[in-house]
């Protein structure tokens, strides 16, 4: 039976990914350190972590497995997601599978080693977008397709 997990604090899309969860019946859990405002809907459940780094990543990691699907952006959960063999969709509607995600991790750590080369170097990536929002929701509808066989 396939479920959806989301890694909760910071996530952009949750609304998003619940009402897929409602029109496919998927039963989704929605992980943070507390302090997200509760779904209704009968199919999702509200796991609150203890406060740390990473307790929900850590939550995450030892719940989902095959035919799961994970929504987060950080990259080392979605390793650990992807070994347990889930599929990951990142917020902006990219895919992370076994075929992609040692890139993922390679360029994750060669942009922390520039970072810290260079303390003076600002910014991030670039804003979340409408388009961002669209395609994680056509792709989030994709993926539910297809995991639920």
């Amino acid at each position: 039976m396939t479920r959806l997990f989301v890694d909760a604090d910071a996530c952009p899309v949750k609304e998003e990914a619940g009402r897929v969860s409602a029109r496919h019946g998927v039963r989704m859990y929605v992980v943070s350190n507390g302090g997200i405002r509760p779904m209704t809907s009968p199919l999702v459940e509200m796991v609150y972590v203890a406060d740390g780094p990473d307790e929900a990543d850590k939550w995450i990691a030892a719940q989902c497995g095959a035919g799961d699907v994970v929504v987060t952006g950080d990259i080392p959960l979605a390793a650990k997601a992807v070994a347990a063999g889930a599929v990951v969709v990142k917020h902006n509607g990219e895919v992370l599978t076994d075929r992609n995600i040692g890139n993922a991790l390679a360029t994750r750590d060669l942009m922390a080693d520039l970072r810290s080369a260079d303390p003076f170097r600002q910014g991030g990536g670039r804003p979340f977008s409408k388009a961002d929002r669209s395609r994680f929701l056509e792709v989030l509808e994709r993926v539910i397709r297809q995991a639920k066989g």
